[in-house]
């Protein structure tokens, strides 16, 4: 999602009609489709389901026919997007896959260039319990001939998407081979935003480094910002301008909520959505500088009953004074609190606290942070929506 929104940026920072697909949504589905950084009005929503809902109800009667599976929710959305970006006459589109690649909704489009950010453990019962079967679903959006961006650092995924690319004669842009990424943290500020240098491609020309400030705090932004400026550069290579400039406006003005993100200073309350180890463990590296000099520490935690619980609150362990668990009750898969205060107690964290609601543990826990603490609420982007509306916070930020 980082890496859609940071592209999409810069393509309208060129001048580009560009139309933006990410998921999931915070607060509401308009925020998943939008053209020039606009979410698509519900009024326009609307017109655009209409114009779907005849081919849908088509399909659903041929596969009660066969006694096979209806159209999902993701693919009629998915619909929805490619129906408001033709009616909006857009010039470029960028679209996050909802789950894996090789058989996802938006993987029926014919790209311009691919790019695949970094590949963790997450969704195996879906995509596969290893790195490299997740890495293979993934590898299903090289299409023949397009270029792939990869950012993929663990051995077993670059060998599969190295193979795939081979079978598929897509040209391979490696991170840490063919370009590399760094980045320069702020005086004082220790999200970790500062200015991204990478070192692109030997082929682009010119070949000179690309520096910029980021909008997104995180660490781990320097390496999805570099995706989304080679990305760029292949672009532009292929015809749709994207100058320097573009690029450096675009990452400076790139946000998103729940990445990260500060709703509050007394007590400093960040919210973010990660929801596995690998996503946990950048959260926790990237506040490093924040958990050291706040106390009392608490953290917020939800998430849903099919993730390696565990493993995401070991990733905590020895950062936090207190710990509460909830349950998001927007959506079922929400794991219950008995197996989360198993994994707590398992992960070596402090002997947790329950809440009943995340506004309930919202409270509770700015009881426990005072004025001077830091408050960390992590698991879930259904935890993020949740924890964003007890603030009062229902749209994306400014």
């Amino acid at each position: 999602g980082s890496t859609v929104a940071m592209l999409g940026a810069m393509l309208e920072a060129a001048g580009h009609r560009t139309g933006r697909y990410m998921s999931p949504h915070i607060h509401r589905i308009e925020e998943r489709i939008a053209v020039n950084g606009m979410p698509i009005s519900t009024a326009d929503l609307a017109t655009a389901c209409g114009l779907v809902r005849p081919a849908v109800d088509r399909l659903d009667r041929l596969a009660d026919r066969r006694h096979d599976r209806r159209v999902t929710w993701f693919e009629v959305m998915t619909a929805v997007a490619f129906v408001h970006f033709a009616r909006s006459d857009v010039e470029i589109a960028v679209l996050e896959t909802g789950l894996g690649g090789r058989l996802d909704a938006t993987n029926v489009c014919r790209p311009v260039v691919t790019v695949i950010t970094s590949i963790s453990l997450d969704h195996m019962k879906l995509l596969g319990p290893t790195v490299g079967r997740i890495a293979a679903e993934k590898a299903g959006i090289i299409k023949r001939g397009c270029p792939v961006i990869s950012g993929a650092v663990q051995p077993a995924a670059r060998q599969v998407i190295a193979a795939t690319a081979r079978r598929r004669r897509a040209r391979l842009l490696q991170l840490g081979r063919d370009f590399e990424a760094a980045s320069l943290p702020a005086v004082g500020d220790p999200t970790g935003t500062g200015r991204l240098v990478v070192t692109p491609p030997a082929a682009y020309h010119p070949p000179e480094l690309i520096q910029a400030d980021l909008g997104m705090p995180g660490r781990h932004q320097a390496d999805n910002a570099a995706l989304a400026v080679v990305a760029a550069l292949e672009l532009d290579r292929r015809g749709f301008a994207v100058p320097a400039a573009a690029i450096t406006r675009g990452l400076a003005a790139t946000s998103l909520p729940a990445r990260i993100e500060t709703i509050s200073r007394a007590p400093l309350v960040i919210v973010d959505a990660a929801h596995n180890d690998a996503s946990m463990a950048s959260l926790i590296e990237t506040l490093q500088g924040l958990l050291d000099r706040h106390r009392p520490r608490v953290l917020l935690f939800a998430a849903s009953r099919d993730k390696q619980l565990r493993k995401m609150l070991t990733t905590a362990r020895g950062r936090f004074d207190h710990v509460i668990l909830t349950r998001y009750v927007i959506n079922p898969r929400a794991a219950e609190i008995d197996p989360l205060l198993t994994a707590c107690g398992a992960a070596g964290l402090p002997a947790a606290e329950q809440a009943e609601s995340a506004a309930a543990a919202f409270r509770r826990a700015k009881a426990l942070a005072g004025r001077q603490g830091i408050i960390v609420a992590a698991g879930s982007f259904f935890l993020a929506a949740e924890i964003r509306a007890a603030a009062g916070l229902t749209g994306s930020p400014a």
